[in-house]
């Protein structure tokens, strides 16, 4: 489901993950998650990691920039298609059981009057482990005299095998922004563990008809659940660059996609599955404007001029300064004000789909 000018392109499927590559950001820092499946989870959060346990555990006359028989009149606004297999190299789905690409390592024998805690993760239940992309911190059972849990261990690796005195302890796993807290009761033997993490992959990209939106001109916010909901809320990620890859909590999500800092606003449902990779394009309807203020046509612009555009219900829609200040618009039409040495001109103009210009307000 989407709202606002434009819509979007979903594309969803299962990747098998090399174990060299790496590039997940999540929550600030690049996230490897290679072979997408899953595993056996107990608390889930849907808050960046780490997080040791508080308590154990839990957008003149008008001129148009395109001619009439321009792009301008746009086609109707499909919904986003169902989601379909990533093309480029082979996508499988990955069969119950499948091996993982990184076979666990084996436990060492424990040392004397110490205990082995052998750690592994799952994307979920019958699918491959997790190979790379986690973070494992394990944690005393009890506060210290300040009230914080120590942390006693940290281990980046798939399947890490920690050795510890025997007693009670909580693992803390986190993959991107899912994670899971156990307490667990050690020995001196090895203590195999395996965690649940039902996480899936996301990566945004923009698009003005056929062509990409540079990644320094769109940004994106990640919602949890519907934007029909009716309800307010935090963005869960305030702020996603074009083409970097996030590990979420699979559930339906929302995202609102900013072209420019204008009107340029598109808004959309999406679904996250837990071990696949889903690819969205938000496609903007609209267009980078340049306005200028000119003595005569086609001459300088003229400095220090205070811009403001509306549109036809008079919202201001942007206010600048500057000879030619650039701003990127809905499709619709406009009036651009400029004010210049205590006088005012105006001009209407109309933008069009994909069609960037200069609009020229002469002062006079």
């Amino acid at each position: 489901m989407t709202s606002g000018r434009g819509f979007i392109r979903v594309r969803c499927g299962v990747r098998r993950w090399p174990a060299r590559v790496l590039s997940c950001l999540v929550a600030g820092s690049l996230v490897a998650a290679w072979g997408l499946t899953a595993a056996q989870a107990q608390l889930f959060s849907d808050r960046p990691p780490p997080v040791p346990p508080a308590s154990v555990p839990d957008p003149g006359a008008a001129v148009s920039l395109a001619p009439p028989s321009g792009p301008g009149a746009g086609p109707v606004v499909p919904p986003p298609p169902a989601p379909q297999a990533i093309p480029g190299p082979p996508v499988a789905a990955i069969p119950p059981g499948a091996p993982a690409a990184i076979p666990p390592v084996a436990a060492p024998p424990a040392a004397p009057n110490q205990g082995v805690l052998s750690l592994s993760a799952r994307y979920g239940k019958d699918l491959p482990n997790i190979n790379g992309g986690l973070v494992w911190r394990v944690f005393a059972d009890r506060p210290d005299e300040t009230g914080a849990f120590k942390m006693l261990r940290e281990d980046r690796g798939p399947t890490p095998n920690i050795v510890l005195p025997p007693g009670n302890y909580v693992v803390h796993v986190a993959l991107g922004l899912v994670s899971a807290v156990r307490t667990v009761s050690l020995k001196t033997d090895t203590d195999r563990e395996s965690f649940l993490l039902p996480a899936g992959g996301l990566r945004l990209e923009g698009r003005v008809g056929s062509s990409k939106i540079p990644q320094n001109q769109i940004s994106f916010a990640i919602y949890k659940g519907s934007q029909f909901d009716g309800r307010e809320r935090a963005p869960l990620v305030p702020n996603v660059a074009a083409g970097d890859m996030l590990m979420l909590p699979e559930g339906t999500y929302y995202i609102v996609s900013n072209y420019g800092d204008a009107n340029s606003v598109v808004r959309s449902d999406i679904r996250v599955q837990a071990s696949k990779l889903t690819d969205v394009t938000v496609t903007h309807r609209a267009a980078v404007i340049t306005l200028k203020l000119v003595s005569d046509k086609g001459g300088e612009a003229l400095a220090n001029t205070a811009w403001s555009v509306i549109n036809p219900g008079g919202d201001v829609i942007k206010e600048s300064v500057g000879a030619f200040p650039k701003v990127v618009l809905s499709e619709g039409d406009y009036r651009a004000i400029a004010k210049y040495e205590g006088k005012v001109f105006e001009r209407s103009f109309n933008v069009v789909n994909g069609v960037d210009g200069e609009v020229e307000v002469l002062a006079r």
